[in-house]
This record gives C-alpha cells, sequence and structure tokens, in this order.
C-alpha cells in the first residue's frame, strides 16, 4: 500500500514537449495554442509554443510524441474510510488503481462504510475530523483525498458545523444515507454548514445500501444543496423530469457517475448541453459501491458523456476536472498558468479507431493513460489498468 506525505511538491522543472493538443478542462476555453507545458515548485508557470517560452537547460523533460495533455481528473464521489482501504469490497490499494485510471483528486460523498459507524452527533463530528486529519496527513500514492463529509444526524447544532468548519472540515457527505431524513431538518442544518463554505450533497434517486432511501427533486429543492448526486443513479436513475426540476428550482450541481443509468447519463449531458447548463454539471464514480471499485470509472464517465451525451472531447473532459475544482473551488483543474499541476498525459489507445485522445472520447473509447503527475511530480509512468497509448511518449531524467 502505497503512502507518500501530505504535499509531494518538487522544486525541479519539468518540461512536456511535443505535446499534440492541450486540453484545458475550462468550458469557456477547452482547447489551448501550444505544444509545450512547464512546471515550477508544483505549478503550471509557461503554456505556449517551445519557442516562445523560457526553458532552463537541463531539466527533466517528458516528450508527449503527439499525445495528448489534460489536467488530472476530480472524482467527486467516492466514499473513502482510512487510508488506501475500503472495508465495503475488502479491497487495498484501490486509490492507486485509481491513479492509474486517471484520478488525481478525490471528494469524499461520506465515510459510511467504516465498520460501527458512529451515529451520534459526537461521533459523525469525531469520524468526519479524523477521517480529514488521515488524508491530510497522508496522501495514497499521492492522491489528494479530501475526507471527511460529516453525515448527517439528528441532534446536531449550529455549532457543530463551526467546530468541523475551524478544523479544515469542507464537505457534508450525501444527505439521504445517514439520519437525517426529513427535508425541514436537512434543509436547516445545509444552511448552516452552508454558512461556513461547507459543501452540501444530497442523494438522489434510488436506495443505494441499507439505511438509504428513495429521494426525488421535491427533497432537492427543499434542501437547496450544492450538489444533487448521482442524478443518473446510484444505482437508479432520477426521471429526466426531474433532473429538469432540480435545475429549474435549485443552484445545485448535477452529478453523473459510473456508478449509474449510463443511459440516462448520455441523456442527463444532452439536456444540459441544450440548456447551455453544462457548467453545472460535474462527474464522479461512487466507489467503492454494491458494483465494486472503478479503476477506470471517471474515463468511462467522460468517454460515457462524450460518446452518449452529444458532446465533443475537451467539453467531456471540463466536467471531470475544471467543472469540478469551481466548485471546491480548489486551484487545480485546469491548465493555466499558477494552477496546481496536476497533469496527465492521454492517447487514443492502442487499436482504437480513433486517431487522438479526444476522437477516442467521442466514440466511447476508453483513455490510454501514459503518465499522471500530481504537484509537478511523475507518480505514474505506465498506467497498469488502461490499455496502452498509440504514440510513443518518453521521459528524458534532468541532467
Amino acid at each position: 500500500m502505497s503512502v507518500t506525505a501530505a504535499a509531494p511538491t518538487s522544486g525541479k522543472p519539468l518540461v512536456i514537449a511535443n505535446i499534440g493538443m492541450l486540453v484545458s478542462g475550462i468550458l469557456g476555453a477547452p482547447l489551448l495554442d501550444g505544444d509545450t507545458l512547464v512546471v515550477q515548485d508544483g505549478i503550471i508557470t509557461g503554456i505556449g509554443m517551445a519557442g516562445d517560452l523560457q526553458i532552463p537547460d537541463g531539466v527533466a523533460v517528458i516528450d508527449a510524441g503527439g499525445a495528448t495533455v489534460m489536467p488530472g481528473m476530480a472524482d467527486n464521489h467516492v466514499h473513502p474510510v482510512f487510508g488506501d482501504f475500503t472495508p465495503r469490497q475488502k479491497t487495498v490499494d484501490f486509490i492507486e488503481s485509481c491513479l492509474h485510471g486517471g484520478v488525481t483528486t478525490m471528494y469524499s460523498a461520506g465515510e459510511p462504510h467504516l465498520p460501527g459507524r458512529p451515529t451520534t452527533p459526537a461521533g459523525v463530528k469525531a469520524l468526519a475530523l479524523l477521517a480529514h486529519l488521515s488524508f491530510d496527513n497522508a496522501r495514497p500514492s499521492g492522491v489528494k483525498v479530501h475526507a471527511g463529509a460529516v453525515l448527517l444526524e439528528p441532534g446536531l447544532v449550529e455549532q457543530d458545523f463551526e467546530d468541523l468548519a475551524q478544523a479544515g472540515c469542507r464537505l457534508v457527505g450525501e444527505i439521504g444515507i445517514s439520519g437525517v431524513k426529513d427535508p425541514t431538518e436537512a434543509a436547516q442544518m445545509t444552511r448552516w454548514a452552508q454558512a461556513r463554505q461547507m459543501k452540501v450533497m444530497v442523494h438522489t434517486g434510488g436506495a443505494s445500501i441499507p439505511g438509504s432511501g428513495v429521494i426525488g427533486a421535491d427533497f432537492v429543492i427543499e434542501v437547496q444543496p450544492d450538489v444533487a448526486g448521482h442524478v443518473n443513479g446510484g444505482p437508479t436513475s432520477l426521471g429526466i423530469d426531474d433532473v429538469v426540476a432540480i435545475l429549474e428550482r435549485t443552484d445545485a450541481r448535477i452529478e453523473i457517475v459510473h456508478n449509474g443509468n449510463i443511459t440516462m447519463l448520455g441523456r442527463i449531458v444532452d439536456l444540459a448541453r441544450e440548456r447551455n447548463e453544462l457548467h453545472r454539471v460535474v462527474a464522479g464514480t461512487d466507489c467503492p459501491a454494491g458494483s465494486g471499485v472503478q479503476p477506470l470509472g471517471m474515463l468511462r464517465v467522460i468517454a460515457s458523456a462524450a460518446s452518449l451525451g452529444l458532446i465533443d472531447g475537451p467539453t467531456a473532459v471540463a466536467l471531470a476536472t475544471g467543472n469540478v475544482a469551481d466548485l471546491h473551488s480548489d486551484a487545480n483543474g485546469r491548465l493555466a498558468i499558477g494552477a496546481e499541476a496536476d497533469l496527465l498525459i492521454v492517447d487514443a489507445p492502442l487499436g482504437s479507431q480513433a486517431k487522438t485522445a479526444m476522437e477516442a472520447l467521442e466514440i466511447g473509447d476508453t483513455l490510454a493513460l501514459a503518465f499522471a503527475i500530481i504537484d509537478g511530480v511523475i507518480v505514474v509512468s505506465k498506467s497498469r489498468n488502461t490499455p496502452p497509448p498509440m504514440r510513443s511518449i518518453t521521459f528524458t531524467a534532468a541532467r
């Protein structure tokens, strides 16, 4: 089980050269001009044509060989517990496996799979704080896991949310899988959390685990969360009319996930496209779940969004990168000067009918991951889970 310190940054510069396509992760400008990207101190410091950038001699260089560079993906819906182990599926190294599927950041939707999970106010506060501090102190394989999503139980008061926010907890686990079921009670706790900039998710659709329930648009509208979780199903989808009602009567993001109805995923993305509301769509996996751990789940979500949702590849990438970063006000998820250098080098998989990574997404193929970089540090140089890339991509160490 690979665990690294909380800040795997490096002062050594890194250059990615000979890039075929720069996919920004930003909906308004999904493609960037240039063939070179420069990283220093874990931050993107240069994007453009090689001849226009100042590149120090002797730096480490990845020759992308005409492949595509995009931001690392952020899974908006995971259920970690502690470390790189899930009691739900008795699986170790599932976070590292997701890293080999292009996930560099994860956001917890709650830690409900802890054996004997406490359900008292003191217990859920303690669990959230412990999970937050645990992942803050040690990143599995370098992945930025934002954990400690408090699960709402009756008896929580406003001071509890103040205490959690002061300790750095900034997430409320999906409402509907814990003890608070009444929308009026949930709405009050949501206001307390949002007043402290905590992001609140509501479970939607059918029941997923014992203790969860069926939640439709009316509940979401009364609660007014930041995210309507897995609207395409976790695993059972909302109806399209419910999704429309959430879009029209709340400001919530709508979340699409791998652990759901893939046909509805396509319809929901297409709906958001027609309504010019793709900026409200965020992507996740909802793993670990009854369907298991999905190391390539995020790659499958963006491939499904592009191929079934009638959007292009770069737009699909934004749903899993910049859109999620915007939701959480984080400094990664984009190719931009000053952004955290969480990056992927991807390509069409060997044998694909597509010629580029984005064309591969648009026909529903799983991308080939050649390199994953977190805070400027190479953490994957050959994915053990994706197909190999079509192009030759090489690394030369600093001299």
